[in-house]
């Protein structure tokens, strides 16, 4: 998987685009100002994004390329972004020193995912925000991206029981239209919600 990430993040082309995704544009307002981590950030568009509009940004991915496309895309926009290479379950950040998460497209393996998002929920300050999309299980009948696995893909019962402890603001399955980059195109099913954790 690894690998996989890493040979599709070394194209020169930006896999899904410079621009932020559309929902993370449109409820970014709803974080609070301060450090934010962004969750298998990839190139780096969302966190950028979030830096230029006065965020304290931090993201990891464990794709090496990913970071280097992020940074290049940071220095392009004139902002700093802190970028680890990392697992998501060997993150090193101390507990509770994040007031946002922002989780767009992060696709877990289905035998860590749980246990993934008890471990970013731990870096999350109580009353911190989280901004969570991603592909629904009916998205195996769409072609605009995401995994073939249907146990990597959503169901809002499973997001409500993947994040204890979130007293969730809204939480929709949705059918959009996706125009991201080149392999986030056409219409598909995506899980979002918003949360505070208590």
């Amino acid at each position: 998987m690894k690998q996989f990430w890493n040979e599709r993040y070394a194209e020169s082309n930006f896999a899904y685009g410079k621009d932020c995704n559309l929902f993370l544009k449109e409820n970014l307002h709803f974080l609070p100002k301060g450090k934010v981590l962004f969750v298998a950030e990839g190139e780096g568009r969302n966190a950028v994004f979030a830096a230029k509009n006065g965020f304290e940004v931090s993201a990891f991915d464990y794709s090496e390329s990913g970071k280097q496309k992020a940074f290049l895309l940071a220095n392009e926009n004139g902002v700093p972004i802190d970028y680890l290479v990392s697992d998501v379950l060997e993150l090193p950040y101390e507990k509770e020193i994040f007031d946002g998460l922002v989780l767009i497209f992060a696709h877990f393996p289905a035998e860590i995912r749980k246990h993934a998002h008890l471990k970013l929920l731990e870096l999350l300050k109580p009353g911190g925000k989280i901004l969570f999309e991603a592909f629904g299980k009916e998205q195996l009948n769409y072609t605009s991206g995401g995994p073939k696995d249907i146990d990597m893909l959503f169901s809002e019962e499973e997001v409500k029981n993947e994040f204890p402890d979130v007293v969730i603001t809204s939480l929709s399955t949705e059918k959009i239209v996706l125009d991201e980059g080149l392999f986030h195109q056409g219409e598909g099913v995506v899980v979002r919600f918003i949360g505070t954790k208590k």
